[in-house]
């Protein structure tokens, strides 16, 4: 029967003998070999050198001896920390582009603006430093006064702004200035309407696109509209206006002469007789116990109201007038700019109407002006007229080229071997129609 012992068989183990002290008897048994020494380690490669740094790029700051110093601390590094130390970007010199001028410096600014925009020849320059004021926001309620000197030294003479060399420099300002037109009081703002008149929609009449045109045309058809009946004081006014202006500059020199001599010479009596009148009240009450009285008060401060109330009244009456004045002016000004541009084929049928329009509301305008009117409209009819009966403004036969080359060839004579007709004299006009 066998067994499953793997040893069942083998000799017993024996243990193993010490070697004899005395080195005789049997040899010594081989001693396993020592172990190998570790092979030395690879020497490390040599560090490369830096890298030139640039002379113009700023080295990092040293370490402060205090942060050398301390020991460091402990921190755990994570990867999303790591990722934003990689991210922050280095130090840069950055320069200011704007400054933060303050409002007094924005006033002295304006202030020498308008000594100079009024000359022509500096106007582009002028026009375009205070277009940079406005785009900033440099015009605000506390500098709105300042800024519309400006532009009234700019509007000094309305005729200025339709001149080719200026007109879109005009145009461009005060365009720009509508965008604070709304810091205005009533009275500025009147102004301002007017002025845009003269140089915005004036200069649009003068332009090459058709549509600009029509649009300026129905602006200023609808500012006649808006316009209210002239009445017999406002052509009265007219008058006295013209005879005033018709006075030659010596005779206003003289005048001018006369009341300065006059005025020189009433101060001392002025002066003598409010020193007089002074000392009589501080007489008959030096001590001021007069004011203390409730009737008198009361009646003075009533005279004051009606004085200043009356006075309010004339002022925006008179202000009320040389506003109506001044826009009639201004559209009167358009129609004739739109007038002269009638040789222009385009601008035509919209000058037909526009011209129309002003005829049809002519009661709307002065004595004068409505015989200016008048003579405009006799002249566009009459180039009207010319048109339908197929003559150009000029005068000349508005005619295409087909009707030219007619014209031309009916009076050719063709040659006796080449004749259309009988003879050689005879004339081109069967074959041409």
């Amino acid at each position: 029967m066998s067994s499953n012992d793997l040893f069942d068989g083998l000799p017993p183990p024996t243990a193993a003998r010490p070697p004899p002290a005395g080195g005789g008897g049997r040899e010594a048994s081989p001693s396993p070999p020592p172990p190998a020494a570790p092979a030395p380690a690879p020497a490390p490669a040599p560090v490369p050198r830096p890298a030139l740094k640039s002379s113009l790029k700023r080295s990092k700051p040293s370490p402060s001896p205090d942060t050398t110093s301390s020991p460091p601390a402990t921190t755990v590094a994570t990867p999303t920390a790591a990722a934003e130390e990689g991210n922050v970007p280095g130090k840069r010199l950055r320069f200011r582009t704007t400054v933060d001028a303050s409002e007094t410096q924005i006033i002295e600014a304006m202030h020498k603006i308008t000594s100079h925009i009024g000359n022509p020849s500096k106007f582009s320059k002028a026009s375009k430093l205070a277009l940079q004021l406005i785009e900033a926001g440099s015009v605000k309620p506390g500098t709105i006064s300042h800024f519309f000197a400006v532009l009234k030294a700019a509007m000094s003479s309305p005729g200025a702004c339709n001149e080719p060399s200026v007109r879109a420099d005009y145009h461009t300002l005060f365009t720009a200035a509508q965008g604070v037109a709304e810091l205005l009081d009533q009275q500025q703002k009147n102004q301002f309407d007017i002025w845009v008149l003269h140089a915005v929609v004036a200069n649009d009449l003068f332009t090459d696109d058709s549509f600009v045109f029509s649009k300026a045309v129905g602006k200023v058809k609808d500012a006649i509209s808006a316009l209210p009946t002239a009445t017999a004081e406002d052509d009265n006014d007219e008058a006295a206006a013209l005879a005033v202006a018709s006075k030659t500059s010596i005779t206003e020199n003289k005048a001018d002469d006369s009341v300065a001599t006059s005025a020189s010479n009433s101060l001392p009596d002025d002066s003598t007789h409010a020193a007089s009148s002074n000392s009589r009240e501080e007489s008959s009450d030096p001590f001021g116990l007069d004011g203390l009285l409730e009737h008198k008060s009361k009646k003075s401060e009533r005279a004051r109201e009606k004085t200043v109330a009356a006075l309010n009244r004339k002022a925006d009456e008179e202000e009320s007038k040389r506003y109506l004045k001044s826009r009639r002016e201004a559209l009167l000004k358009c129609l004739e700019i739109a007038a002269r541009r009638y040789r222009i084929p385009w601008t035509q049928t919209a000058i037909d109407i526009f011209a129309k329009h002003a005829y049809d509301n002519v009661n709307r305008f002065t004595r004068q002006q409505r015989d200016a009117i008048e003579k405009l409209w006799n002249s566009i009819r009459e180039q009207q007229i010319r048109r339908k009966q197929g003559k150009s403004a000029s005068g000349k036969l508005d005619v295409n080229a087909f009707e030219r080359l007619q014209e031309k060839y009916a009076h050719e004579k063709i040659s006796i071997r080449h004749a259309v007709g009988g003879g050689g004299e005879r004339r081109a006009t069967q074959w041409l129609g």
